[in-house]
């Protein structure tokens, strides 16, 4: 079954904009729902607290491909916070230095994202988003201007 998505600005700063997805029926963006998941979980602080510091760092210098752990395919966004060790992932969608979008994540349990069937899941969701995104942005429906996404306030993508 398709979910209707849109996206939400989360926070803005000098050098980069950071969106989430946020799926209709839970009236709350998918980052939400992963801090929500995790800020009262005393046994994953450590982790937890260092997803957090790699976003600060974002927020003061951009989306540098550098602060990633590429996950997903050669030919999609997807990526990873933290590029460390920890037992959290969360998943984004980097489409430039300036332009991040935050999904969910969750414990990594499993060797491979792909054989946690909530990882996959949550990736999944980022990667359908991502390929309606870039045909929006290859039709010019959405535009990318310096750090903001334009045209994207009203659109409903069906993932």
């Amino acid at each position: 079954m398709k979910k209707k998505t849109t996206l939400e600005l989360v926070e803005q700063s000098a050098k980069v904009s950071l969106y989430s997805i946020s799926f209709l029926m839970d009236r709350m963006t998918e980052f939400e729902l992963f801090l929500r998941k995790f800020e009262e979980e005393a046994y994953y602080n450590e982790d937890y607290q260092r997803i957090l510091y790699a976003l600060s760092i974002i927020l003061e210098r951009g989306a540098l491909e550098r602060y990633f752990r590429p996950e997903g395919k050669i030919n999609d966004d997807l990526c990873a916070l933290p590029i460390e060790s920890g037992r959290i992932r969360l998943f984004c969608l980097r489409i430039s230095d300036e332009v991040l979008i935050l999904g969910n994540g969750d414990i990594k349990r499993t060797a491979a994202y792909e054989d946690d069937p909530r990882l996959l899941g949550y990736s999944l969701d980022l990667q359908r988003f991502d390929k309606l995104l870039r045909k929006d942005i290859e039709d010019g429906i959405v535009i990318i201007e310096e750090k903001e996404l334009t045209n994207i306030e009203d659109r409903e993508y069906l993932i």
